[in-house]
């Protein structure tokens, strides 16, 4: 990771394609209920803000262990929200 600047763009492009991903299949499969996935929507929108959050913290002591924690998080919550998309 190389700074602060480029984790918070590694978790808007990532949360941001989950969230066309959902736009797309809703597109797509127009005749189908969406709740399920606007609940998707807001669940990446969710972890979006948690994870600015611990981004923005200032008082963290170990600042490269933290932004290590914070990318494997977007990894495993990525994956859980895209594995959502593919159930739908």
């Amino acid at each position: 990771m190389a700074n602060k600047r480029d984790l918070k763009k590694d978790i808007n492009y990532v949360l941001g394609d989950i969230i066309e991903a959902v736009y797309v299949w809703e597109y797509t499969n127009s005749s189908k209920d969406t709740k399920k996935s606007e609940a998707i929507i807001d669940d990446a929108i969710q972890v979006f803000d948690d994870l600015i959050a611990k981004v923005n913290d200032r008082k963290v002591e170990n600042k490269k262990s933290h932004f290590k924690a914070i990318n494997s998080e977007l990894e495993t919550k990525g994956r859980e929200l895209i594995e959502r998309i593919n159930k739908l």
